[in-house]
């Protein structure tokens, strides 16, 4: 049976890889803090499997979580400029490799897919050949290992290493981020912490003392509302959902007023995913593709986005309220 340690070790040794790239970073002052940052992210991906079985103490795990935390938030990292190709070279590559530029990036997906679909029924002396829950998180990692060779195939940079170039510009773009790079993994922790916390049933007390008795339109408003604003302040629908789900969402429109779960739930994210294009916090949305494309204005995807995630809110309210009960 394949479980998904392997892709969190391979995680591990990347960021290793670009702790040794930071501390190359000479020109950057702050270098030793960027390498601690990276070294010890990677010595949490490669640890925390022996934490999962059991096999080593969680304390050091933990106390490297806060460190790491420490780092990012003191601005212990710096930034350096790193070596890369220049825009003529880059457009002079897209101009010849046209719409091939996008095999890599499909393989990702495609692979991911054929491992849930198909690969997830595979049976070895009657065991499935991937551990229950995995297969779409092998998949996302046999993806990108898949799509990795395309690339280094289809590229093929001249006199230099594709495995090398690939490692370079990787550690660029994760630099480029910093401890940006964390922050939805540090959000859906958090998401789970307040679940667990109980404060999804805080939060429908609180809610419960305004709402009107007998107003499903101000339920819905409510629910609605409350996973877009609680989305914004989290940066991610996937967080909010426990939180309101408890607070108002089972308990008030399900349980109460007999609404169609499915589509109260399936619409609630929707309005939650509302709140991810107004946030900041939600930084792979957001702000990494800012970095990525090497925009002036940081926030311009959120200001962009905003004229749509208005309405769409104003969108899935009515529809949750005329189509869910």
């Amino acid at each position: 049976m394949i479980n998904a340690e392997w892709l969190y070790l391979m995680l591990g040794l990347f960021f290793f890889t670009i702790s040794v790239f930071a501390l190359r970073q000479h020109e950057n002052p702050r270098r030793a803090g960027a390498f601690a940052f990276w070294a010890l992210l990677g010595m949490c991906f490669c640890y925390s499997t022996f934490v999962v079985n059991k096999t080593a103490p969680p304390w050091p795990l933990g106390l490297a979580v806060i460190v790491v935390g420490l780092l990012g938030g003191t601005g212990a990292l710096g930034k350096a400029t790193e070596n890369t190709t220049s825009v003529e070279e880059r457009e002079a590559a897209a101009a010849k490799l046209g719409n091939k530029l996008f095999v890599p990036a499909l393989l990702i997906p495609l692979v991911a897919l054929v491992f849930a679909t198909m690969v997830a029924s595979i049976k070895v002396n009657g065991k499935l050949l991937l551990a229950s829950g995995t297969p779409t998180l092998t998949g996302l990692g046999a993806g990108v290992l898949v799509a990795l060779v395309a690339a280094m195939a289809l590229l093929r940079p001249a006199g230099r290493s594709g495995l090398g170039v690939a490692l370079g510009e990787g550690s660029r773009l994760a630099q480029s981020i910093g401890w940006a790079l964390l922050l939805p993994q540090l959000i859906a922790v958090l998401g789970l912490l307040f679940d667990k916390a109980g404060v999804g049933k805080q939060v429908g007390k609180v809610f419960g003392t305004i709402l009107p008795d007998g107003s499903l339109f101000a339920a819905v408003l409510l629910y609605g509302l409350g996973m877009a604003l609680f989305t914004i302040v989290m940066g991610n629908a996937f967080a909010a959902f426990p939180v309101m789900t408890a607070a108002i969402g089972w308990p008030v429109l399900v349980a109460q007023y007999h609404g169609n779960p499915a589509l109260i739930f399936a619409v609630g994210m929707l309005c939650g995913f509302c709140g991810t294009l107004c946030t900041p916090m939600a930084a792979n949305f957001n702000i990494v593709p800012a970095v990525l494309l090497e925009m002036k204005d940081r926030y311009g995807p959120i200001k962009a986005q905003l004229p749509t995630a208005i309405p769409l809110l104003a969108c899935n309210i009515a529809i949750m309220y005329f189509w869910g009960f």
